[in-house]
């Protein structure tokens, strides 16, 4: 174990993550390479009396995985991942990001339900429940768990699983890292590529309203392969974006299908109907797809979500008419169904509940320059009160930051919140892991 304090010559480049707007200065980073090394780091905390917070993938918007004075617990050279293609499960370590595991997996044609952007950790998307594009077919990432190692607030080392400490199993899909600190997770993977029909379908803004209705009325009902969101974004000054269209809103369409390519194309050819401007469309590598709109660091970020179990032609108006007053170039606004795989699993089977909703509203906003910082807080939080008639209270809690407790219980609901608090009381009574969506201990 390395332990890199605040006079290292790579304390700065170790403590930063990918949110530029956190600038957080742990007393201790601890670099652990081990089970072990976890374990001495947690004792070190203890012994100094020091909050702990724990570094995986660094792409917690809120900056949890950062605390002011305190030790970093950085997982991230635990990073390998082993495919045991014939059981079609994963084995992975915490400090593995989305795209190291899916160059793993796809190897052998597989793949899980992962992030939307590979460089997110493994661990924090999974332990809040894990969104992403295969979601639709396969369930979230927490639905795929075989099972979680983890060190415990006291040092000990247990394995949950559907046998052994189910009650923590449970807690562990979608209640964050408030249980112990992650160091392996076992996954089901499944036949996925390793090419598949991805892309992006892009519109002027001009063409928003037309085609997000459209989008609005095909998209939950679609075949559960089809995974897809509606965008609206600034052209990027890329070959691939018309020269007129480069610096203007955009309204796109980024679909992924999960099964075969030709089924893909008739899935998507009333999109195609659209006469969108610029197809991009087409059989590509699954990794490829998982990197496309990979969000380069040294932004700022402000992210925020809802809940909507309908989308009525009102909410649309709002959505679109935020999609236009981004304040940033790099800011987009974001509409994902829901539905599918996810909606089949029962409701008390984890702690995430309104797995029936049909769309999650994203205000995603980003910036490269300080000052700009709160016109693009002001805007995402705009869009939450102007679209607040046509939610229905809930949220997933990997798409926002720190919004206070209340919107930590409606992620779950009072009873299961009740639930995951006793689970926290049995296996972190004092609350050492506290630098997540916090949940206190019963």
């Amino acid at each position: 174990m390395e332990l890199i304090g605040s006079e290292h010559a790579r304390y700065d480049e170790e403590r930063a993550i990918f949110n530029a707007m956190i600038d957080r200065r742990p007393a201790i980073i601890a670099k652990c390479t081990s089970v072990g090394d976890v374990q001495d780091a947690l004792a070190l905390a203890r012994d100094k009396d020091m909050a702990v917070a724990v570094r995986a993938g660094g792409h917690s918007v809120a900056g949890f995985c950062l605390n002011d004075g305190g030790l970093v617990i950085d997982v991230r050279s635990m990073n390998a991942v082993e495919v045991d293609a014939e059981r079609r499960t994963a084995r992975v370590g915490a400090g593995a990001t989305w795209g190291e595991l899916d160059a793993a997996t796809q190897e052998h044609g597989l793949a899980t339900t992962g992030g939307r952007v590979s460089t997110t950790g493994v661990a924090g998307l999974t332990l809040g429940g894990g969104s992403g594009w295969l979601e639709r077919r396969y369930g979230l990432a927490c639905d795929n768990l075989v099972s979680v190692d983890l060190v415990t607030a006291d040092g000990r080392t247990v394995t949950a699983s559907e046998d052994e400490h189910p009650e923590l199993f449970w807690a562990l899909h979608g209640g964050g890292g408030n249980f112990g600190i992650a160091t392996s997770f076992e996954f089901a993977v499944h036949p996925v590529g390793p090419e598949i029909l991805a892309g992006l379908l892009v519109w002027p803004g001009d063409a928003g309203y037309e085609v997000g209705r459209a989008y609005r009325d095909m998209a939950f009902d679609a075949p559960d392969e089809l995974g897809s969101a509606l965008v609206f974004l600034t052209g990027p000054p890329e070959e691939f974006i018309p020269v007129h269209l480069q610096g203007q809103t955009l309204a796109a369409i980024a679909v992924l299908w999960a099964g075969d390519v030709p089924d893909g194309e008739d899935a998507i050819a009333g999109l195609r109907a659209l006469r969108p401007e610029v197809d991009l469309v087409g059989p590509m590598p699954y990794v490829e797809f998982q990197r496309m709109i990979d969000d380069p660091p040294g932004f700022g970020n402000y992210w925020s979500a809802d809940y909507h179990d309908a989308f009525p032609d009102e909410a649309l108006d709002t959505f679109v008419k935020y999609g236009f007053e981004r304040p940033s170039p790099v800011s987009q606004q974001i509409l994902v169904p829901w539905g599918g795989a996810i909606a089949r699993v029962a409701d008390d089977a984890t702690p995430m509940t309104h797995r029936d909703v049909h769309w999650i509203s994203h205000p995603f906003a980003m910036w490269d320059v300080a000052e700009d910082a709160t016109a693009n807080i002001d805007w995402a939080q705009s869009f939450r009160r102007d679209i607040a008639a046509h939610t229905n209270g809930g949220v997933y809690l990997n798409f926002i930051g720190h919004e206070g407790e209340e919107r930590i219980k409606a992620a779950f609901g009072e009873a299961k919140y009740r639930r995951l608090q006793q689970v926290k009381a049995d296996w972190d009574p004092n609350n050492v892991f506290q630098g997540n969506q916090n949940i206190r201990p019963a």
